[in-house]
């Protein structure tokens, strides 16, 4: 498998034996590729079967072995990292910690900041329906593996927003942003970075406007936001490169770009880390 991600780093960690056969000492236990970081994602291989643990969370394991995992914007500083099986092994892994940037947003519409009551009971509803489309979980490994030979950008353009970063909307703490934002023009295509399935095809959420939530496999999947065009259906299985709809400035935007999200199960992954360098339009 090739990762190409972030700096492409591998990182390879020597991990002591447990009780029972064990490795010698120094000698590595697994290989892992991505960036150990809070937003970051990292996968490697082992041992067709092998059960892998995270600080306790039983973690995917494909038929070829492919196990991987993911960090959020405040992921503590380490994570225990445990293979079981033959030659158990544990490690602590060290997860580097990120400085996010301070923006101030101003000219929201100030029911989007402070919503009426009729506003929560809508936004409550609509809440439910994106975590019902990621909490499906897709077995699709063939999905998986394509998306971690590599990523590609959605839309091309400026980066008008980072992930991780903390937004004041009209002077009231919002939550943090946790995607990257593409400052492009209304109607502009938007790409299906990676291949996957249509889990979520909105095009009028309260917050996030025309909204796709795209399922990479395995709890993996990227999330678009404030589209004016959907263009794919739920259930509808898309290939990287496929237009899925078109940019726009819906939901709470003051104007138009294409906001792009990843989660891995609960966790917030920062779609840069996974794309190359962003290509001039």
């Amino acid at each position: 498998m090739r990762g190409r991600w972030g700096a492409g780093m591998a990182l390879l960690l020597s991990l002591s034996g447990m009780a029972g056969p064990a490795r010698a000492a120094g000698s590595d236990c697994l290989q892992l590729q991505g960036s150990l970081t809070q937003g970051g994602l990292v996968w490697g291989r082992v041992a067709p079967g092998t059960r892998v643990t995270l600080d306790g969370e039983t973690l995917d394991v494909l038929p070829d072995g492919t196990t991987f995992a993911g960090f959020g914007r405040d992921a503590p500083a380490t994570a225990e990292l445990v293979v079981a099986g033959p030659e158990p092994c544990v490690q602590n892994l060290h997860i580097e910690r990120r400085e996010y940037n301070i923006q101030r947003v101003e000219g929201v519409p100030q029911k989007t900041v402070t919503p009426s009551a009729e506003h929560m009971e809508r936004i409550l509803r609509e809440q439910a329906l994106v975590n019902a489309a990621k909490e499906r979980y897709v077995e699709r490994p063939d999905l998986l593996q394509a998306a971690l030979d590599g990523f590609q950008w959605p839309a091309v353009g400026p980066i008008s927003g980072v992930y991780g970063s903390q937004r004041f909307y009209n002077g009231e703490a919002g939550n943090p942003h946790y995607g990257v934002d593409m400052a492009v023009p209304t109607g502009t295509p938007v790409l299906a970075p990676a291949p996957g399935i249509v889990t979520l095809a909105e095009p009028d959420l309260f917050f996030s406007g025309g909204t796709i939530i795209l399922d990479h496999g395995f709890h993996f999947s990227s999330s678009f936001l404030h589209m004016s065009k959907i263009l794919v259906d739920v259930g509808e299985e898309v290939q990287a490169g496929d237009v899925i709809g078109e940019v726009g400035a819906t939901g709470r935007a003051t104007g138009a770009h294409l906001d792009w999200r990843m989660n891995w199960r609960n966790h917030r992954i920062d779609p840069q880390l996974l794309a190359p360098p962003m290509p001039k339009p």
